[in-house]
C-alpha cells in the first residue's frame, strides 16, 4: 500500500508518496492550491484519481492519505488548522480514502535544511519546498506506526 503525503498551503500545495511497503517517502510534486479547501481538495482529488488509473501509481493501490496539521509550537492551533481540517474532511469525500492528519510543526524548516544540504540557491529550493515539507511529514507520520517484524 502507497500513502501519499500532503503539505496544504493556501498558494501551493506539496504532494509526497511512499513506497509500496510504506517505510519510505520521497517528495513527488507541488501544485496550485484551489481558491478554498474544497476546491483544493478537488484539485487533489483529481491528481489521485488520474494517478491511479495508470499513472504514477500503476499497480500499487494508495490505501491513505496524511495532511500536515499546522500547530504552534506550544500545540495550539494557527490560523492556518481550520482551513487544513476542512480540506483534509473535503479531500476524504472526494477521494474516497482514509485521511489522517500529521502534526507539520517545523517541517518546512527541516525540508529547507535538507534540501540546503544539496542546493546552496534559495530560488531553486523554494520550487521544490512543498514537496519535500510534505515528504517530511509524510515520514514523520510513518516513522510512528509499528512495523511487523518478518
Amino acid at each position: 500500500m502507497r500513502v501519499l503525503g500532503v503539505d496544504f498551503g493556501r498558494r501551493r500545495i506539496g504532494l509526497a508518496l511512499s513506497d509500496a511497503s510504506a517505510t519510505l517517502a520521497r517528495p513527488w510534486k507541488t501544485v496550485a492550491a484551489g481558491n478554498t479547501p474544497r476546491a483544493s481538495a478537488e484539485v487533489i482529488a483529481q491528481i489521485v484519481r488520474s494517478a491511479t488509473s495508470g499513472g504514477d501509481l500503476d499497480a500499487e493501490a494508495l490505501g491513505l492519505i496524511v495532511v500536515g496539521l499546522p500547530k504552534r509550537l506550544n500545540g495550539e492551533d494557527t490560523d492556518q488548522t481550520a482551513p487544513a481540517r476542512e480540506f483534509a474532511a473535503a479531500l476524504q469525500v472526494s477521494c474516497g480514502i482514509d485521511v489522517r492528519a500529521q502534526d507539520e510543526r517545523l517541517s518546512s524548516h527541516e525540508a529547507d535544511q535538507l534540501l540546503a544540504a544539496r542546493e546552496r540557491d534559495w530560488r531553486r529550493r523554494k520550487e521544490r519546498l512543498d514537496a519535500a515539507a510534505a515528504a517530511v511529514i509524510l515520514q514523520d507520520y510513518l516513522d510512528q506506526q509499528p512495523r511487523s517484524r518478518a
